[in-house]
């Protein structure tokens, strides 16, 4: 950006939020200042915030999100894989909490995304240069489930927009994965390697969640239609319920485990 007063460092994440006609173009930068801006008048932002992690660090964010709906609370990812909550506004704005977890740059972040009869908004997942895509809750600052399947930097990680148990991740090896954690959480539902693997930096779902979108290093953008994969029935969100507590208890079984190892 050419504004003089506006942003000195690169910029990785832009996101609008609001509705049709009352929008803001919301930006952060990677030496932490976030800036709120008019899509009629770019040439400076209506105001700006530094993020800044207990008033004296800032926060190198390299991906961020905002839940469905939301315009005030959002999620970042970090350059050093801390992840943290954050508001524009109020009391508490600026960054909340911090999550722990991840051991390289997040990459990718998205809120959950699906409505339906059961509220998972509470619920995001994060991709990293560590290897990894991670399943978060808000309330709790560790990782609710590791997904560890793949074998180079994982770029992006993105909901479903209509389906409640199912993301789409892409890596550096030219996969795209569709992961139903209602089917399993151990392996992708379904992958599939672009032809002469080149790495994949992004992944986008259409609205109608029966497409997604894969941008790669060479400058090409590859549409897959997903159809059947990826239309949920009326039970997956009352089963992905089920898959949740599923989780969270082997997530508890294997922090006892790791306790009982712990040197007396």
């Amino acid at each position: 950006m050419s504004s003089g007063v506006s942003v000195q460092h690169p910029v990785y994440c832009v996101n609008v939020v609001g509705t049709q006609n009352a929008n803001n173009l919301i930006t952060v930068s990677t030496d932490g200042k976030m800036c709120s801006w008019s899509l009629d008048m770019l040439s400076q932002p209506q105001e700006s915030m530094e993020l800044v992690y207990n008033k004296s660090k800032p926060v190198a964010v390299t991906s961020m999100a905002f839940p469905a709906g939301d315009v005030n609370n959002f999620v970042v990812g970090s350059e050093e894989g801390t992840v943290y909550t954050a508001s524009r506004h109020g009391s508490k704005a600026g960054i909340g909490e911090m999550f722990e977890g991840h051991q390289g740059p997040v990459t990718g972040i998205s809120c959950h995304m699906a409505a339906g009869p059961v509220d998972f908004s509470h619920l995001f997942v994060t991709s990293s240069f560590d290897w990894t895509v991670k399943l978060w809750n808000t309330k709790h600052n560790k990782p609710l489930y590791s997904f560890e399947d793949n074998a180079d930097y994982v770029y992006d990680v993105m909901w479903s927009p209509v389906h409640p148990a199912l993301f789409a991740a892409v890596d550096g090896m030219g996969r795209l994965d569709l992961w139903n954690l209602n089917s399993d959480t151990e392996v992708p539902t379904a992958s599939v390697t672009i032809e002469g693997a080149p790495a994949l930096n992004r992944v986008r779902w259409a609205p109608s969640g029966r497409e997604v979108a894969v941008g790669d290093s060479e400058g090409r953008v590859w549409i897959y239609d997903v159809g059947e994969l990826a239309a949920p029935h009326a039970e997956d969100w009352t089963r992905f319920a089920r898959t949740l507590v599923e989780i969270q208890a082997n997530r508890g079984d294997s922090e006892e485990e790791a306790a009982a190892q712990l040197p007396a």
